[in-house]
Order: C-alpha cells, then structure tokens, then sequence
C-alpha cells in the first residue's frame, strides 16, 4: 500500500529516515560557516588593533588561545562532549597550528 505511489521515497523514509526536513542544506551549511568563521577571526583582530606594536604578537597569541578554551567549551557543549577535554583538545591543535605557522614564517623570513 505505502509503496504503490513512490517506493523510492516510501523505502527513504520510512526505513532510512530520510524526509524533506532531514535533507542537507548547503547554502545553510554555507552561510553559518562563512558568519562564524568571521566571528572568530574577528577576535583576533580586534586584539590586534587595540594594543601596540610592542605587544600585539604576544597579546594576540594569548587571546587567541583564550577564545580557543571558549569555543572549545561551547563546542562541546552544545554537542553533548565533555567540555573540559574537547577545550584542552581544541586548544593543543590551535595552540600547535599557530607554533607552526610561526615557524614556516620565521623560516621564509617573514615578520610575523
């Protein structure tokens, strides 16, 4: 009987549990990466044009890892992950890319 009209879409949704309200929405998915990624360097930014020169790469680097702990507490939060071991993981791989990135740009010279 359920199949008659579509079995297709009668085997997707009632099997599979998939519907018109579980389909992916990329241009969603899309906008609130590009908002939050703007949020978060943002911060960054910020701090950067509050302090001097004399302090900005370090005020920078410090802030930075601070808004990592947040988002990794956020994060986790919202996911259902405990909240201290997803900081302190979100806050290693952060605090490794930046000590890196560093590193390529002393390497080649650049100011950083």
């Amino acid at each position: 009987q359920l199949t008659a009209a579509d079995a297709l879409a009668t085997h997707a949704r009632e099997e599979l549990g998939i519907s018109a309200m579980t389909t992916a929405r990329p241009v969603q998915a899309a906008v609130t990466s590009a908002i939050t990624f703007s949020i978060g360097a943002a911060l960054p930014l910020l701090v950067a044009a509050i302090f001097g020169e004399s302090l900005r790469v370090l005020m920078v680097g410090v802030t930075s890892l601070l808004f990592l702990v947040a988002l990794g507490l956020v994060g986790a939060r919202a996911g259902g992950a405990p909240v201290w071991k997803a900081a302190a993981r979100v806050t290693f791989w952060g605090a490794l890319a930046m000590l890196v990135t560093a590193a390529i740009g002393k390497a080649f010279g650049a100011v950083v």
